[in-house]
């Protein structure tokens, strides 16, 4: 692309989104739409794809044929988790999580969400807001997606008649209001020419919002978790014990939120023991500040007991410690989750063991009905309670997704059986 130089490019911000829609309504071609517009994708791919339109009959290059190849592999029994595609622009870089829909592959879903800033929700504008909508909805928000944007799609199939937008608009925002979305983006596209997509539409002279690529260029990116209060969860204690760093001891990591400086007074936790920073290093570098996401390794003026799975916080905001959690969890595993289960539960960099105290309900994530059961299902979303053996050091999951989030694991067979969001 003009303009690109490999400096620019390595320094852009990325944003990471995933997408969510029902059985035919798009969303095949409008991830083909977004790389062929960014002209993502290599001239042999395009003539691939290009020749594979034209043996199928079809009018138009059928750019969904670009993601056609995570289909025929679910097709052939291939278990598949989550596929991502990779573009830019000339103002930033971006990963897509192409994930199922289904309700079967729930558990899918919340894993490629996990780590997204926006999720795209596509709306065939004929079938309007459906159940499948509802629940990539209800996840997203679920899992703490502050920018969900709903691209009403197939407009050029009703003229792009804008009364039939606004009905879709003022139903989702609605429901919207059930499930607390944060920040809403609405747009009218055809993802088959490409209407409003990359390029404003002409076919749209009352829309004045942004194109989709617009909305996604100009999304923040993790500010809320860079500005919230500061943790540095300890991976690794580096002791050298070598005659050039004779008494060298510094604590290694990848900071979850804010910022530490040389100088900050900081706590140790769960310990309690306050001290000083002395110094940061990235590598052989020695640097005078450092924030999320960098990974840094940090000494201090005083030596305590510390250890993997300890938290450096500052003291300006304290994060919660407690043996025992409320959380949302997602269920992976073909084992029901049953009261009285112990696992293995892992947060940040602590490891731990958990007992289930109870299932407190069951969510139906087509209708955000609650219900009462004494277990849980594979693919299914339920609040819990746990206690655990050890201490936890944690934010809410709202307000932190990093120390706010633990991944429950069989004992026996060390198989990742839920993922879970702290909610108290």
């Amino acid at each position: 692309m003009e303009g690109f130089s490999n400096k620019g490019y390595m320094n852009m911000s990325m944003l990471r989104f995933t997408t969510a829609g029902s059985v035919d309504d798009g969303k095949s071609t409008l991830i083909g739409r977004l790389l062929y517009d960014t002209k993502s994708i290599f001239e042999d791919q395009l003539e691939q794809v290009k020749h594979a339109s034209i043996q199928k009959g079809a009018e138009h290059i059928n750019l969904a044929l670009l993601t056609d190849g995570l289909r025929a592999e679910r097709e052939q029994g291939i278990t598949i988790d989550v596929a991502y595609r990779y573009f830019a622009t000339p103002n930033r870089k971006f990963i897509i999580a192409d994930t199922p829909g289904h309700v079967q592959y729930t558990r899918n879903m919340v894993t490629g969400a996990s780590t997204a800033d926006a999720a795209i929700i596509l709306v065939d504008v004929r079938k309007g807001i459906t159940e499948q909508t509802c629940r990539h909805s209800y996840i997203a928000s679920l899992l703490g997606i502050r920018h969900l944007i709903v691209c009403v799609n197939k407009m050029d199939l009703v003229s792009f008649d804008i009364e039939a937008f606004e009905k879709i608009k003022s139903l989702f925002q609605a429901f919207a209001k059930k499930i607390q979305a944060q920040e809403l983006h609405f747009v009218p596209i055809s993802a088959l020419f490409g209407d409003n997509v990359v390029s404003l539409s002409e076919n749209t002279p009352w829309y004045n919002g942004g194109t989709l690529i617009e909305i996604l260029e100009k999304i923040p990116v993790n500010n809320f978790i860079a500005n919230s209060g500061a943790r540095f969860p300890i991976q690794y204690v580096i002791r050298p014990q070598s005659d050039d760093f004779h008494d060298y001891r510094a604590y290694a990591g990848r900071i979850a939120s804010g910022t530490f400086s040389i100088g900050d007074t900081v706590m140790i936790l769960p310990s309690g023991h306050k001290t000083n920073i002395k110094s940061i290093s990235v590598y052989q570098e020695n640097i005078s500040s450092a924030s999320f996401p960098l990974s840094v390794s940090i000494s201090l003026d005083d030596d305590f007991d510390i250890s993997r799975g300890d938290v450096m916080v500052k003291m300006d905001n304290p994060p919660l410690i407690s043996q025992e959690i409320t959380l949302m969890v997602s269920w992976m595993s073909e084992k029901p989750m049953k009261i009285g289960d112990k696992y293995i539960l892992r947060q940040a960099a602590r490891e731990t063991k958990a007992i289930v105290k109870s299932i407190n309900y069951v969510v139906d994530v087509n209708n955000l009905n609650q219900f009462e059961r004494d277990h849980l299902q594979m693919n299914e979303i339920a609040s819990i309670s746990l206690k655990t053996t050890q201490p936890l050091v944690y934010d809410l999951y709202k307000e932190n997704r990093i120390t706010g989030s633990v991944i429950l694991v069989n004992e026996g067979t060390f198989e990742t059986a839920g993922a879970g969001m702290i909610s108290a």
